[in-house]
């Protein structure tokens, strides 16, 4: 405890040096935070679309109702399909206002005449999508076909670029973070080398002497995770608002107990390890005799 109340008072002997130290911690904590963030949405996004085989055929205006109960008919002799929903330009229509109720540029610049009709199919498995796909790419008035292959597909590359680029980002803010603590703690050493030859000299052991900078270090990182913690709780909340509309059905909130109790905890032991990393290694450089 001594120790601690030792580095606690180094602390507020600069509180500059401190600072910096605290807010690249911050950074750092903010980003990994948010790329759990992003990890954990994706599965549950990707999941959402693997477990529910849908597939939707957009017409062009040229196909009528009777022809699209012609192909429901068909579709469903093959005993592939579970379900089957028709979508009218009308109702398409209503979905969108129902989306983008908020933004009234959008909804003046929609008519049903420009929206497509469409059918929502459901398979019995995922593997007979393919099976379905192929038989209304023959059908004539199809416009667009979408289902889950495509989707899930696009998804794991989005998937694979935050990933790449998440942990390009992270690697370098933790390598900031750690250069920066060593450098504050290295000079502090240094402004204080006479005191702590005094100290070998009147016989204080190796550990009296490190504990300080290291506790030092660990003071920075969890400082510099709580206040991420509050920042990435606030970014993934706004975050996940402005994602449900275009996500409608899919369970991204309420966020599991599991997910807060990961994110605070670790948040706070990555930025105490990081800390204690940083100022352990500046320590033993300096002060290993």
């Amino acid at each position: 405890m001594r120790q601690f109340k030792t580095g606690w008072k180094n602390i507020r002997r600069s509180p500059y040096q401190s600072m910096a130290a605290v807010m690249i911690m911050f950074l750092t904590l903010v980003a990994i935070g948010i790329f759990g963030f992003l990890s954990y949405s994706s599965y549950v996004v990707l999941d959402h679309f693997e477990s529910k085989p849908e597939l939707t055929v957009f017409f062009e205006d040229v196909k009528d109702r009777d022809e699209v109960r012609s192909l429901e008919n068909k579709l469903e002799k093959t005993g592939k399909v579970a379900k089957i929903k028709y979508v009218s330009k009308e109702d398409a229509l209503a979905i969108y206002k129902e989306l983008f109720k908020d933004d009234p540029v959008l909804l003046e610049m929609v008519t049903a005449s420009i929206l497509p009709a469409s059918l929502e199919i459901s398979a019995t498995e995922a593997r007979y999508l393919e099976d379905i796909n192929e038989i209304l790419k023959k059908e004539e008035g199809v416009e667009e076909i979408a289902y889950q292959k495509d989707i899930v597909d696009n998804l794991i590359k989005v998937t694979t670029a935050i990933r790449v680029v998440g942990l390009a980002l992270i690697s370098y803010l933790t390598l900031t973070s750690l250069l920066v603590i060593v450098t504050i703690i290295g000079m502090k050493i240094s402004s204080r080398r006479g005191e702590i030859e005094i100290m070998k000299l009147i016989g204080a052991k190796s550990w009296y002497i490190r504990a300080p900078f290291i506790w030092e270090g660990v003071i920075y990182g969890v400082f510099g995770a709580l206040l991420a913690t509050g920042a990435c709780l606030g970014l993934i909340f706004w975050g996940v608002g402005e994602m449900v509309p275009f996500f409608k059905g899919i369970p991204l909130l309420p966020l599991p107990n599991e997910f807060y109790i990961l994110l605070v905890g670790g948040e706070i032991l990555l930025g105490a390890v990081i800390g204690a990393f940083g100022s352990g290694l500046v320590v033993w450089r300096y002060l290993k005799r």
